[in-house]
């Protein structure tokens, strides 16, 4: 067998696994939004959930997503900035602590979510007395944000050359000068990138959030936006059932009578919540590196 057929033959069978795995996700998708899709209603997405009668729908479960990505980001992002910024731009790599601190991210993005789950079960619901709550659920959930947000900037910085710091060095600016005001701007497309595509692993997170943000959503009160009232959607010590979690009950319990329908159209609106979330990632991040590098994107 001659070189140039041995070359067909890898490529070929490249091009078929790749086609495989794409061909694999159009089956996924294809089965979910046809099964769920149809059971999609503007009632469904902005009616409350219903216990032991049809027609209920997920506005509470759908915020509660939301808000809890949103609080958790919150939490975690000015945590895995600053730890990425030190890691690539000032810390010495040969030091033991900073070996000792990859292996911390490294195990922490390899726990199982049940395993966070319960750990924030043990820990903020019943030791620090938050209970079920947005809050506890939060906490957990950057538990899962931070080794993957921290590489991700990591690595946007190191994609960095080095010639713009020296640059900036040259200029007679400080390394948190030249950090702050060349690299940082130059990395905020990736940046932006790896902050949306987590915000989508996140979003559809279910196992931590069943021991931590509970599995109940109590009706939310829309016209009572005070944080300290316990029917207020920004209340963050209220129970909140999220999307992914309530797809998980209604199949384990399925307790109303249009079960089936609940789940099929819960699971669809979960999907095109993480399609819209990769997508624009991709959007944003080629929206902002033709910005600010005048190139052509992606």
């Amino acid at each position: 067998m001659n070189t140039k057929v041995t070359n067909k033959i890898a490529i070929g069978i490249i091009y078929f696994i790749s086609a495989l795995v794409v061909l694999i996700l159009a089956a996924l998708l294809i089965s979910i939004l046809g099964q769920g899709l149809p059971h999609v209603s503007w009632h469904f997405l902005t009616s409350h959930s219903s216990s032991f009668e049809s027609g209920g729908g997920i506005s509470d479960q759908l915020f509660n997503s939301f808000y809890l990505l949103i609080v958790s980001m919150i939490i975690s992002l000015p945590i895995a900035l600053g730890s990425a910024i030190y890691l690539n731009e000032f810390a010495d790599p040969k030091s033991e602590f900073i070996s000792v601190f990859r292996s911390a991210i490294e195990v922490l993005s390899s726990l199982p979510s049940v395993v966070v789950g319960l750990f924030g079960f043990l820990l903020f619901v019943l030791k620090f007395h938050m209970g079920f709550s947005v809050l506890s659920g939060a906490i957990a959930l950057t538990f899962f944000n931070l080794p993957l947000l921290t590489r991700s900037i990591e690595n946007s910085l190191a994609a960095i050359p080095n010639l713009q710091r020296e640059a900036g060095l040259a200029l007679g600016l400080s390394k948190w000068e030249t950090t702050e005001k060349v690299i940082f701007p130059a990395a905020v497309p990736s940046i932006v990138t790896g902050v949306v595509l987590a915000a989508g692993r996140v979003f559809g997170e279910a196992a931590a959030l069943l021991f931590t943000s509970g599995q109940s959503a109590p009706q939310l009160n829309w016209y009572n936006w005070n944080p300290l009232n316990s029917n207020s959607p920004l209340n963050l010590m209220r129970p909140a059932e999220t999307l992914a979690v309530h797809i998980w009950k209604v199949n384990s319990e399925g307790t109303m009578p249009d079960a089936v329908e609940v789940s099929a159209g819960s699971s669809a609106v979960l999907i095109v919540m993480v399609l819209i979330f990769n997508l624009s990632a991709r959007f944003f991040g080629n929206m902002l590196y033709k910005k600010m590098t005048s190139g052509t994107g992606k």
